[in-house]
């Protein structure tokens, strides 16, 4: 079950095979909506059935995941997420804008690729305090109630690059026409390497990469939602220079051909 405005992307299986999954999402206050995308919730029910895999892909966000035994920080995830859920369990995380991070740690979120961050580190003790109170919620509403009274108790000052830069990234998600850093440099009016600067410091990838990855998202959507696909078309669309190059990217992130991802989930190719 997922609950929420629309269906999240990068969800690679929509469905587990056997047993109960539930996600769902919820927006932030007013108060830390610059700086919050969403608070989302996962449980799963396996027991008794076999352990099954659960990928995604990555976004240009950082998360603050509460989970038994490996709470952190984590920074933007370069490669698919891969995911052996067994068993019964639970995890609550806050995910922040594109840029929204930056305000919290202050040191450049590039610095966070790949890598995970000790929460205490940035919310000091409360971060123990929040962990403990999310552990012991029944419900999602007061796990993000929890998160609520954390982030606001450290609600840091007003950055207004943090607008500009989610601007940035919510274009290229929504804009598949935008598939050069070039065609987003013109765009605004920024040099290539002051986009460069802005997204190392704020985002924790690179321009280039965001936009690779949101056009593999598209193809990806569209794989899922059962559109007969001409190759060529697409790679061509998605601002590839052939279709070869198109299939090689989508191989080495989603870990099939694009045909063999459709075939896998049931649709045609």
């Amino acid at each position: 079950m997922n609950t929420g405005a629309d269906q999240p992307r990068g969800v690679l299986h929509r469905r587990l095979e056997q047993g109960e999954f539930q996600h769902a999402r919820r927006p932030p206050s007013s108060a830390l909506a610059a700086l919050i995308e969403h608070y989302w919730y996962v449980s799963w029910d396996l027991r008794g059935l076999p352990a099954q895999q659960q990928e995604t892909l990555p976004h240009p966000n950082v998360h603050y995941v509460v989970e038994a035994g490996s709470t952190a920080i984590y920074g933007v995830h370069t490669s698919r997420f891969v995911r052996q859920l067994e068993g019964q369990g639970r995890v609550f995380g806050i995910k922040f804008k594109a840029g929204g991070f930056f305000p919290f740690s202050r040191m450049p979120v590039s610095s966070l690729m790949d890598r995970s961050l000790e929460p205490l580190r940035i919310f000091g003790d409360d971060a123990a305090r929040f962990e403990t109170d999310v552990f012991a919620s029944a419900s999602f509403d007061a796990m993000s109630a929890a998160a609520e009274k954390l982030l606001l108790a450290h609600l840091p000052h007003d950055d207004p690059n943090v607008a500009e830069v989610s601007s940035l990234v919510a274009s290229i998600a929504s804009d598949r026409s935008l598939t050069s850093v070039e065609e987003l440099a013109l765009r605004t009016g920024l040099t290539k390497r002051a986009l460069q600067r802005l997204f190392n410091q704020y985002v924790g990838v690179s321009p280039k990469w965001v936009i690779n990855r949101y056009r593999l998202h598209e193809a990806v959507a569209q794989l899922q939602a059962g559109v007969p696909i001409a190759w060529t078309d697409l790679a061509l669309e998605l601002g590839y220079f052939d279709q070869a190059h198109f299939i090689r990217d989508f191989r080495k992130l989603v870990g099939r051909t694009p045909a063999e991802y459709a075939r896998r989930e049931g649709k045609p190719s």
